[in-house]
């Protein structure tokens, strides 16, 4: 009897064990989802930038072929648009680097749902396991008690 209300007691303990691992990886994925969100919120002001980027980058051009004829301007604009599509490569490498960054998260997102999801499987089966030994341990006590009671009338 011992040894079932420390089995039960172990069981216990395991569970509430497993329920703050499960709360430690739900709130790591909140965070995960936080970060994703934030990435993706970047990733959309990075494309934004892009785009403006590259409409600049199309007006200089746009200017530096009408200012042909001035040459001192056309210089000027050339280093503009040069140092413009330098920012839109920057911008370009960091948009794939969020990209990546995102993908990852993905990634570690869906394993870490997978191992929610395995720690709730192992869970539910210790649960289960503990209501077995729970009617065990009511049918055994009872066993003992009718037991006792027939010494008793001895």
């Amino acid at each position: 009897m011992n040894s079932l209300r420390l089995e039960a007691d172990e069981a216990v303990a395991k569970v509430e064990e497993l329920q703050a691992r499960v709360k430690t990886l739900e709130q790591e994925n909140l965070a995960k989802e936080q970060e994703i969100t934030s990435l993706q919120h970047k990733n959309g002001v990075l494309e934004t930038d892009v785009d403006k980027l590259e409409t600049s980058i199309k007006d200089f051009k746009k200017s530096a072929e009408e200012g042909q004829q001035h040459g001192t301007q056309n210089e000027t604009l050339q280093r503009r648009l040069q140092l413009l599509e330098e920012e839109a490569e920057e911008a370009d490498k960091t948009l794939r680097e969020a990209n990546e960054k995102l993908r990852q998260t993905d990634v570690k997102a869906g394993h870490f749902e997978r191992k929610v999801q395995a720690l709730e499987q192992e869970r539910d089966q210790w649960e289960q396991k503990y209501e077995e030994m729970a009617k065990k341990h009511s049918t055994l006590q009872k066993e003992l008690d009718d037991l006792q009671a027939e010494i008793g009338t001895i």
